[in-house]
Protein backbone atom coordinates (compact mmCIF):
# COMPACT_ATOMS: atom_id res chain seq x y z
CA UNK A 1 0.00 0.00 0.00
CA UNK A 2 1.30 3.45 -0.93
CA UNK A 3 1.89 5.67 2.09
CA UNK A 4 -0.14 8.88 2.30
CA UNK A 5 1.62 12.28 2.44
CA UNK A 6 2.51 13.55 5.92
CA UNK A 7 2.90 17.22 5.06
CA UNK A 8 -0.14 19.46 5.56
CA UNK A 9 -1.70 21.28 2.63
CA UNK A 10 0.09 24.39 1.46
CA UNK A 11 -0.84 27.38 3.59
CA UNK A 12 -1.86 25.33 6.64
CA UNK A 13 0.24 25.56 9.80
CA UNK A 14 1.54 22.81 12.07
CA UNK A 15 3.74 23.69 15.03
CA UNK A 16 6.08 21.49 17.03
CA UNK A 17 5.20 21.13 20.75
CA UNK A 18 7.74 23.70 21.94
CA UNK A 19 6.53 26.21 19.35
CA UNK A 20 2.92 25.51 20.29
CA UNK A 21 3.64 26.17 23.97
CA UNK A 22 5.12 29.56 23.07
CA UNK A 23 2.18 30.28 20.76
CA UNK A 24 -0.32 29.41 23.54
CA UNK A 25 1.54 31.43 26.17
CA UNK A 26 1.45 34.55 23.98
CA UNK A 27 -2.24 34.04 23.19
CA UNK A 28 -3.12 33.61 26.86
CA UNK A 29 -1.27 36.79 27.84
CA UNK A 30 -2.94 38.84 25.13
CA UNK A 31 -6.40 37.44 25.81
CA UNK A 32 -5.86 38.22 29.49
CA UNK A 33 -5.37 41.89 28.58
CA UNK A 34 -8.65 41.86 26.63
CA UNK A 35 -10.54 40.24 29.52
CA UNK A 36 -9.20 42.82 31.98
CA UNK A 37 -10.25 45.54 29.54
CA UNK A 38 -13.88 44.35 29.65
CA UNK A 39 -14.07 42.65 26.26
CA UNK A 40 -16.51 39.77 25.95
CA UNK A 41 -14.77 36.86 24.25
CA UNK A 42 -17.00 35.33 21.58
CA UNK A 43 -16.65 31.94 19.92
CA UNK A 44 -18.71 32.27 16.74
CA UNK A 45 -19.32 29.54 14.14
CA UNK A 46 -16.52 28.80 11.68
CA UNK A 47 -19.12 28.11 8.98
CA UNK A 48 -21.61 30.72 7.78
CA UNK A 49 -24.23 30.76 5.05
CA UNK A 50 -22.72 31.92 1.76
CA UNK A 51 -25.26 34.74 1.58
CA UNK A 52 -23.95 36.00 4.92
CA UNK A 53 -20.32 35.91 3.78
CA UNK A 54 -20.90 37.67 0.47
CA UNK A 55 -23.46 39.71 -1.42
CA UNK A 56 -22.38 38.22 -4.73
CA UNK A 57 -24.37 35.49 -6.46
CA UNK A 58 -21.59 34.42 -8.81
CA UNK A 59 -19.47 31.98 -6.86
CA UNK A 60 -16.84 31.85 -9.60
CA UNK A 61 -15.80 35.42 -8.77
CA UNK A 62 -15.19 34.76 -5.08
CA UNK A 63 -14.15 31.13 -4.82
CA UNK A 64 -10.47 32.13 -4.96
CA UNK A 65 -10.95 34.19 -1.79
CA UNK A 66 -13.15 31.85 0.24
CA UNK A 67 -13.61 28.17 0.95
CA UNK A 68 -17.17 27.56 -0.25
CA UNK A 69 -19.17 24.34 -0.37
CA UNK A 70 -22.73 23.10 -0.53
CA UNK A 71 -24.70 20.64 1.60
CA UNK A 72 -28.09 19.84 0.15
CA UNK A 73 -29.61 23.14 -0.93
CA UNK A 74 -27.56 25.22 1.51
CA UNK A 75 -24.49 27.08 0.28
CA UNK A 76 -21.92 27.65 3.01
CA UNK A 77 -18.41 28.93 3.52
CA UNK A 78 -15.63 29.08 6.09
CA UNK A 79 -15.21 32.46 7.79
CA UNK A 80 -12.48 34.59 6.25
CA UNK A 81 -12.52 37.34 8.90
CA UNK A 82 -14.19 38.13 12.20
CA UNK A 83 -16.33 41.07 11.13
CA UNK A 84 -19.01 39.28 9.12
CA UNK A 85 -19.88 36.82 11.87
CA UNK A 86 -19.81 39.59 14.46
CA UNK A 87 -22.17 41.70 12.34
CA UNK A 88 -24.67 38.85 12.14
CA UNK A 89 -24.29 38.11 15.85
CA UNK A 90 -24.86 41.69 16.99
CA UNK A 91 -27.85 42.16 14.69
CA UNK A 92 -29.39 38.93 15.97
CA UNK A 93 -28.90 39.79 19.65
CA UNK A 94 -29.64 43.53 19.73
CA UNK A 95 -32.04 43.12 22.63
CA UNK A 96 -29.67 40.87 24.57
CA UNK A 97 -26.57 43.05 24.53
CA UNK A 98 -25.63 46.17 26.48
CA UNK A 99 -24.17 48.98 24.38
CA UNK A 100 -21.47 50.14 24.04
CA UNK A 101 -20.69 46.46 23.54
CA UNK A 102 -17.11 45.21 23.67
CA UNK A 103 -16.37 41.99 21.80
CA UNK A 104 -13.17 40.04 21.23
CA UNK A 105 -12.50 36.98 19.10
CA UNK A 106 -9.52 34.66 18.82
CA UNK A 107 -10.16 32.03 16.22
CA UNK A 108 -9.01 30.44 12.99
CA UNK A 109 -9.84 32.14 9.71
CA UNK A 110 -9.73 30.65 6.23
CA UNK A 111 -8.82 32.29 2.94
CA UNK A 112 -8.51 30.56 -0.39
CA UNK A 113 -5.81 32.87 -1.72
CA UNK A 114 -2.43 31.66 -2.91
CA UNK A 115 -0.28 30.67 0.05
CA UNK A 116 3.02 32.53 0.48
CA UNK A 117 5.42 33.41 3.27
CA UNK A 118 3.51 35.24 6.00
CA UNK A 119 0.15 34.65 4.30
CA UNK A 120 -1.68 31.44 5.15
CA UNK A 121 -4.90 29.75 4.14
CA UNK A 122 -5.68 28.86 7.75
CA UNK A 123 -4.55 31.24 10.46
CA UNK A 124 -5.39 32.66 13.87
CA UNK A 125 -6.47 36.27 14.15
CA UNK A 126 -7.28 38.27 17.28
CA UNK A 127 -10.09 40.80 16.92
CA UNK A 128 -11.53 43.45 19.21
CA UNK A 129 -14.49 45.73 18.55
CA UNK A 130 -16.50 48.35 20.44
CA UNK A 131 -20.00 49.02 19.09
CA UNK A 132 -22.70 51.54 19.80
CA UNK A 133 -26.27 52.06 18.59
CA UNK A 134 -26.66 55.16 16.36
CA UNK A 135 -23.62 56.88 17.87
CA UNK A 136 -20.21 56.10 19.35
CA UNK A 137 -17.72 58.60 20.78
CA UNK A 138 -14.35 58.79 19.06
CA UNK A 139 -12.91 58.28 22.55
CA UNK A 140 -13.55 54.57 22.01
CA UNK A 141 -11.23 54.64 18.99
CA UNK A 142 -8.50 55.81 21.35
CA UNK A 143 -9.39 53.07 23.80
CA UNK A 144 -9.07 50.40 21.10
CA UNK A 145 -5.60 51.66 20.21
CA UNK A 146 -4.65 51.68 23.88
CA UNK A 147 -5.84 48.10 24.34
CA UNK A 148 -3.99 46.90 21.22
CA UNK A 149 -0.78 48.41 22.53
CA UNK A 150 -1.32 46.73 25.90
CA UNK A 151 -1.84 43.34 24.23
CA UNK A 152 1.32 43.75 22.12
CA UNK A 153 3.27 45.00 25.15
CA UNK A 154 2.25 41.88 27.09
CA UNK A 155 4.41 39.82 24.70
CA UNK A 156 7.13 42.39 24.08
CA UNK A 157 9.83 39.96 25.24
CA UNK A 158 9.05 37.96 22.09
CA UNK A 159 8.20 40.66 19.55
CA UNK A 160 9.94 43.78 20.87
CA UNK A 161 8.53 47.31 20.89
CA UNK A 162 5.68 48.61 18.76
CA UNK A 163 4.50 51.92 17.37
CA UNK A 164 1.21 53.16 15.92
CA UNK A 165 0.39 55.43 12.99
CA UNK A 166 -2.99 57.17 12.75
CA UNK A 167 -4.73 58.28 9.57
CA UNK A 168 -7.99 60.09 8.90
CA UNK A 169 -10.50 59.21 6.21
CA UNK A 170 -12.61 62.30 7.10
CA UNK A 171 -9.60 64.56 6.41
CA UNK A 172 -9.17 63.16 2.91
CA UNK A 173 -12.92 63.31 2.24
CA UNK A 174 -12.89 66.97 3.26
CA UNK A 175 -9.80 67.75 1.20
CA UNK A 176 -11.18 66.01 -1.89
CA UNK A 177 -14.41 68.00 -1.57
CA UNK A 178 -12.43 71.21 -1.13
CA UNK A 179 -10.48 70.39 -4.33
CA UNK A 180 -13.78 69.64 -6.11
CA UNK A 181 -12.68 66.19 -7.26
CA UNK A 182 -15.09 63.82 -8.98
CA UNK A 183 -16.17 60.55 -7.32
CA UNK A 184 -13.98 58.63 -9.75
CA UNK A 185 -10.97 60.78 -8.97
CA UNK A 186 -11.54 60.39 -5.23
CA UNK A 187 -11.57 56.62 -5.52
CA UNK A 188 -8.46 56.51 -7.70
CA UNK A 189 -6.49 58.91 -5.48
CA UNK A 190 -7.43 56.91 -2.38
CA UNK A 191 -5.93 53.85 -4.04
CA UNK A 192 -2.77 55.81 -4.85
CA UNK A 193 -2.44 57.03 -1.27
CA UNK A 194 -2.95 53.50 0.04
CA UNK A 195 -0.07 52.29 -2.17
CA UNK A 196 2.14 55.35 -1.74
CA UNK A 197 4.82 53.72 0.44
CA UNK A 198 5.28 50.88 -2.04
CA UNK A 199 5.18 53.13 -5.11
CA UNK A 200 7.76 55.73 -4.20
CA UNK A 201 7.40 59.49 -4.59
CA UNK A 202 7.97 59.67 -8.33
CA UNK A 203 5.40 57.01 -9.24
CA UNK A 204 2.95 58.51 -6.77
CA UNK A 205 3.31 61.95 -8.36
CA UNK A 206 2.88 60.45 -11.83
CA UNK A 207 -0.27 58.65 -10.67
CA UNK A 208 -1.72 61.89 -9.32
CA UNK A 209 -0.87 63.66 -12.55
CA UNK A 210 -2.59 61.02 -14.68
CA UNK A 211 -5.65 60.93 -12.41
CA UNK A 212 -6.21 64.63 -11.76
CA UNK A 213 -4.74 66.40 -14.79
CA UNK A 214 -4.39 69.48 -12.61
CA UNK A 215 -0.99 70.58 -11.26
CA UNK A 216 -2.48 72.67 -8.45
CA UNK A 217 -4.58 69.82 -7.10
CA UNK A 218 -1.63 67.45 -7.43
CA UNK A 219 0.59 69.83 -5.43
CA UNK A 220 -2.07 70.32 -2.74
CA UNK A 221 -2.26 66.57 -2.16
CA UNK A 222 1.53 66.11 -2.19
CA UNK A 223 1.88 68.96 0.32
CA UNK A 224 0.02 66.87 2.90
CA UNK A 225 2.97 64.48 2.99
CA UNK A 226 5.64 67.18 3.05
CA UNK A 227 4.09 69.90 5.24
CA UNK A 228 1.36 68.10 7.16
CA UNK A 229 -2.28 69.07 7.39
CA UNK A 230 -2.02 72.37 9.29
CA UNK A 231 -1.82 74.36 6.05
CA UNK A 232 -5.43 73.40 5.29
CA UNK A 233 -6.90 75.12 8.34
CA UNK A 234 -9.55 77.72 7.55
CA UNK A 235 -10.00 76.33 4.03
CA UNK A 236 -13.42 74.83 4.71
CA UNK A 237 -15.63 73.97 7.68
CA UNK A 238 -15.35 70.28 6.83
CA UNK A 239 -11.55 70.42 6.78
CA UNK A 240 -11.46 72.37 10.07
CA UNK A 241 -13.68 69.74 11.70
CA UNK A 242 -11.53 66.83 10.46
CA UNK A 243 -8.29 68.52 11.55
CA UNK A 244 -9.73 69.39 14.95
CA UNK A 245 -10.92 65.80 15.45
CA UNK A 246 -7.51 64.40 14.59
CA UNK A 247 -5.64 66.87 16.84
CA UNK A 248 -7.89 66.18 19.83
CA UNK A 249 -7.69 62.46 19.17
CA UNK A 250 -3.90 62.46 19.50
CA UNK A 251 -4.29 64.28 22.83
CA UNK A 252 -6.70 61.57 23.98
CA UNK A 253 -4.19 58.89 22.99
CA UNK A 254 -1.66 60.62 25.22
CA UNK A 255 -4.16 60.57 28.09
CA UNK A 256 -4.56 56.81 27.57
CA UNK A 257 -0.79 56.43 27.90
CA UNK A 258 -0.26 55.30 24.30
CA UNK A 259 3.41 55.48 23.37
CA UNK A 260 5.02 55.99 19.96
CA UNK A 261 1.88 57.33 18.25
CA UNK A 262 2.10 59.64 15.26
CA UNK A 263 -0.16 60.95 12.52
CA UNK A 264 0.44 59.34 9.14
CA UNK A 265 -2.11 60.40 6.55
CA UNK A 266 -0.78 57.84 4.08
CA UNK A 267 -2.71 55.23 6.08
CA UNK A 268 -6.16 54.74 4.60
CA UNK A 269 -7.00 50.99 5.00
CA UNK A 270 -10.10 49.20 3.66
CA UNK A 271 -11.23 51.78 1.11
CA UNK A 272 -14.78 50.41 0.91
CA UNK A 273 -15.04 49.67 4.63
CA UNK A 274 -13.63 52.25 7.03
CA UNK A 275 -15.22 55.67 7.28
CA UNK A 276 -13.40 57.44 10.14
CA UNK A 277 -10.02 57.38 11.82
CA UNK A 278 -7.79 54.44 10.87
CA UNK A 279 -4.59 53.11 12.41
CA UNK A 280 -1.82 50.57 11.98
CA UNK A 281 0.70 49.06 14.40
CA UNK A 282 4.21 48.05 13.36
CA UNK A 283 6.90 46.14 15.24
CA UNK A 284 10.03 48.27 15.65
CA UNK A 285 12.46 45.33 15.49
CA UNK A 286 10.70 43.51 12.65
CA UNK A 287 9.73 46.02 9.93
CA UNK A 288 9.74 43.20 7.37
CA UNK A 289 6.53 41.84 8.91
CA UNK A 290 4.61 44.93 7.81
CA UNK A 291 1.41 45.70 9.70
CA UNK A 292 1.10 43.74 12.94
CA UNK A 293 -2.34 45.11 13.80
CA UNK A 294 -4.74 47.57 12.26
CA UNK A 295 -8.27 48.82 12.20
CA UNK A 296 -10.51 51.84 12.33
CA UNK A 297 -14.04 53.14 12.54
CA UNK A 298 -16.92 51.87 10.42
CA UNK A 299 -20.22 53.70 10.00
CA UNK A 300 -22.60 50.76 9.90
CA UNK A 301 -21.48 47.35 11.11
CA UNK A 302 -24.69 45.37 10.70
CA UNK A 303 -26.40 47.26 7.88
CA UNK A 304 -27.19 44.18 5.82
CA UNK A 305 -28.68 42.35 8.82
CA UNK A 306 -30.65 45.03 10.66
CA UNK A 307 -32.29 48.41 10.17
CA UNK A 308 -30.75 49.53 13.47
CA UNK A 309 -27.57 51.47 12.82
CA UNK A 310 -24.59 49.96 14.63
CA UNK A 311 -21.49 52.16 14.62
CA UNK A 312 -18.23 50.63 15.69
CA UNK A 313 -14.49 50.76 15.90
CA UNK A 314 -12.60 47.54 15.44
CA UNK A 315 -9.13 46.12 14.99
CA UNK A 316 -7.41 42.86 14.25
CA UNK A 317 -4.01 41.51 15.26
CA UNK A 318 -2.37 39.17 12.76
CA UNK A 319 -1.52 36.61 15.43
CA UNK A 320 -0.37 33.68 13.30
CA UNK A 321 1.39 35.94 10.82
CA UNK A 322 3.49 37.52 13.59
CA UNK A 323 4.38 34.57 15.77
CA UNK A 324 4.68 31.81 13.19
CA UNK A 325 6.88 34.00 10.98
CA UNK A 326 9.17 34.88 13.89
CA UNK A 327 9.42 31.28 15.08
CA UNK A 328 10.09 29.95 11.59
CA UNK A 329 12.84 32.54 11.21
CA UNK A 330 14.38 31.53 14.55
CA UNK A 331 13.79 35.01 15.97
CA UNK A 332 12.02 33.76 19.14
CA UNK A 333 13.96 32.12 21.99
CA UNK A 334 11.99 28.93 22.65
CA UNK A 335 14.34 27.49 25.28
CA UNK A 336 12.08 28.45 28.17
CA UNK A 337 9.35 26.26 26.67
CA UNK A 338 11.53 23.16 26.34
CA UNK A 339 10.70 21.53 29.68
CA UNK A 340 7.07 21.94 30.73
CA UNK A 341 7.17 18.68 32.73
CA UNK A 342 8.26 18.93 36.38
CA UNK A 343 8.27 15.21 37.16
CA UNK A 344 8.48 12.02 35.10
CA UNK A 345 7.32 9.07 37.20
CA UNK A 346 9.28 5.95 36.20
CA UNK A 347 7.92 2.54 37.23
CA UNK A 348 10.29 -0.39 37.74
CA UNK A 349 8.00 -3.41 37.37
CA UNK A 350 4.31 -4.04 36.74
CA UNK A 351 3.70 -4.87 40.43
CA UNK A 352 4.60 -1.28 41.34
CA UNK A 353 2.18 0.45 38.95
CA UNK A 354 -0.56 0.90 41.58
CA UNK A 355 1.69 2.86 43.95
CA UNK A 356 3.23 4.80 41.08
CA UNK A 357 -0.22 5.91 39.89
CA UNK A 358 -1.13 7.07 43.40
CA UNK A 359 2.05 9.18 43.43
CA UNK A 360 1.20 10.54 39.98
CA UNK A 361 -2.30 11.51 41.16
CA UNK A 362 -0.89 13.21 44.27
CA UNK A 363 1.47 15.28 42.10
CA UNK A 364 -1.30 16.28 39.72
CA UNK A 365 -3.65 17.15 42.61
CA UNK A 366 -0.88 19.49 43.82
CA UNK A 367 -0.78 21.05 40.32
CA UNK A 368 2.67 19.69 39.54
CA UNK A 369 3.07 18.99 35.83
CA UNK A 370 3.66 15.23 35.74
CA UNK A 371 3.74 12.29 33.37
CA UNK A 372 4.25 8.58 34.01
CA UNK A 373 6.15 6.04 31.94
CA UNK A 374 3.74 3.13 32.28
CA UNK A 375 5.62 0.58 30.19
CA UNK A 376 6.73 -0.87 33.52
CA UNK A 377 8.48 -3.85 31.97
CA UNK A 378 10.99 -1.60 30.16
CA UNK A 379 14.54 -1.31 31.48
CA UNK A 380 15.57 1.63 33.64
CA UNK A 381 17.85 2.83 30.81
CA UNK A 382 14.87 3.18 28.47
CA UNK A 383 12.79 4.98 31.05
CA UNK A 384 15.44 7.49 32.12
CA UNK A 385 16.16 8.25 28.44
CA UNK A 386 12.46 9.06 28.00
CA UNK A 387 12.59 11.45 30.96
CA UNK A 388 15.64 13.12 29.45
CA UNK A 389 14.08 13.42 25.99
CA UNK A 390 10.96 15.18 27.29
CA UNK A 391 13.19 17.54 29.30
CA UNK A 392 11.59 16.62 32.62
CA UNK A 393 13.16 18.55 35.48
CA UNK A 394 13.05 15.54 37.80
CA UNK A 395 12.72 11.79 37.45
CA UNK A 396 10.67 10.13 40.19
CA UNK A 397 11.78 6.51 40.38
CA UNK A 398 9.55 3.86 41.94
CA UNK A 399 10.68 0.30 42.47
CA UNK A 400 10.15 -2.45 45.01
CA UNK A 401 12.07 -0.65 47.78
CA UNK A 402 10.16 2.64 47.31
CA UNK A 403 6.81 0.84 47.48
CA UNK A 404 7.83 -1.06 50.59
CA UNK A 405 8.97 2.11 52.39
CA UNK A 406 6.21 4.34 50.91
CA UNK A 407 8.73 6.83 49.55
CA UNK A 408 10.01 7.96 46.15
CA UNK A 409 13.50 8.35 44.73
CA UNK A 410 13.89 11.74 43.04
CA UNK A 411 16.68 12.50 40.58
CA UNK A 412 17.49 16.04 39.50
CA UNK A 413 17.98 15.70 35.75
CA UNK A 414 20.28 18.74 35.61
CA UNK A 415 22.66 17.95 38.46
CA UNK A 416 22.25 14.18 38.66
CA UNK A 417 21.66 14.46 42.41
CA UNK A 418 19.27 11.82 43.78
CA UNK A 419 17.47 11.64 47.13
CA UNK A 420 14.75 9.65 48.85
CA UNK A 421 11.68 11.52 50.10
CA UNK A 422 8.15 10.92 51.28
CA UNK A 423 5.48 11.83 48.76
CA UNK A 424 4.50 14.89 50.84
CA UNK A 425 8.11 16.12 51.00
CA UNK A 426 8.57 15.41 47.29
CA UNK A 427 5.57 17.61 46.55
CA UNK A 428 7.01 20.43 48.67
CA UNK A 429 10.33 20.20 46.85
CA UNK A 430 8.80 20.08 43.38
CA UNK A 431 6.59 23.10 44.02
CA UNK A 432 9.58 25.32 44.82
CA UNK A 433 12.04 23.79 42.35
Amino acid sequence: MDLKPTKPLSGFIELLPTQQRCFDECANRMLGVLRKSGFNQLDLPAIERAEVLTDKDNWDEIETQMFLFQKGDTKMGLRYDGTVGLSRYVAGHLNDLVFPFRASQFSKRYRGERAQRGRYREFYQMDMDIMGVNSLSVNYDAEIISVIQRTLNSVSEFIGDNYVRVGSRPFWDALFDYLEMTDGQKKDVFVLIDKKDKMGDDDFAEGLRDTLGDAQKENEIKSVFTNGYSGFLNKSDKLDLAISELTKFMETLTAFGVKNAEIDLAITRGLAYYTGLVFEFKLSQYPELGTAAGGGRYADLAGKFSKTKIIGVGAAIGFSRIFVALMEAGRVDLSRFDNPIDAAVLVMGQENVGYAVSVLNAFRDAEIASVAYLDADKKFKNQIEYSDKINAKFSVIIGESEVENQVVAIKNMQTGEQQELTVADAIKMLKVA
